[in-house]
């Protein structure tokens, strides 16, 4: 029987960068409940070394820009203490046993949705394809609610005949998902490292110090 290979996916970018980025970790499902639990670990870990609760959402550009009060003291406004909580977990992302990370982007012009749109689409064939070559089937997991209106579209563009991502995206909400959080971390670090923008020096290098080494898609991110 064919392995399944589960993806974790979310967005970075923004239409005033002109920049669309996806970011995802990946797993084979045998391996998520240890996987699972090795980053829970670290999450006792953040709580127990800065008071961060485990259920809090570490949604990375709130947290790596000093949004949000996820302590209720002095911490939160200390800036080099979430730079250092934000290296914490990208190197907590690079050691989970079992699993990989990856990122594609693309520069876009003023049709920022439309782009967006085709960037998804170009990544599901992507994904598609590689799981035939290494006969797997996969499952995609995005974050969101569903509304956004092209994320389905491209799952059914997909040959039936030959198609390894099974059915359409399972929407999920990062504040209630572990896996999503990640993916999140991963395409924030990767949008940083393109964007590249002054006075953020710190996170430039992010991707290929703290992911290069478990990204199926190269040391840096992707350009598709």
């Amino acid at each position: 029987m064919a392995d399944v290979r589960l993806f974790y996916i979310d967005d970075s970018g923004s239409a005033v960068s002109k920049l669309v980025v996806y970011g995802w970790v990946e797993l084979l499902a045998q391996n998520w409940r240890p996987a699972l639990l090795a980053w829970l670990d670290w999450r006792n870990a953040l709580h127990d070394s800065t008071g961060v609760p485990t259920n809090y959402e570490l949604h990375a550009s709130d947290f790596a820009n000093g949004r949000g009060n996820p302590t209720g003291t002095p911490w939160d406004r200390n800036k080099s203490a979430r730079t250092a909580a934000m290296v914490d977990a990208l190197n907590a992302v690079s050691t989970i046993p079992g699993t990989c990370t990856g990122t594609v982007y693309r520069r876009v012009g003023s049709r920022y949705t439309a782009a967006k749109a085709a960037v998804y689409a170009d990544l599901v064939r992507e994904i598609d394809q590689r799981l035939c070559s290494v006969d797997e089937f996969g499952i995609v997991y995005m974050d969101g609610d569903g509304t956004a209106p092209f994320y389905r579209p491209a799952h059914r563009a997909l040959d039936l005949k030959t198609r390894r991502i099974i059915d359409d995206p399972n929407f999920q909400g990062s504040y209630l998902n572990q896996w999503v959080q990640v993916a999140d971390l991963v395409a924030y670090a990767a949008y940083q490292h393109v964007l590249r923008t002054p006075g953020k020096e710190a996170a430039w290098e992010w991707y290929p110090n703290l992911l290069g080494g478990t990204s199926t898609t190269g040391s840096t991110p992707k350009e598709l």
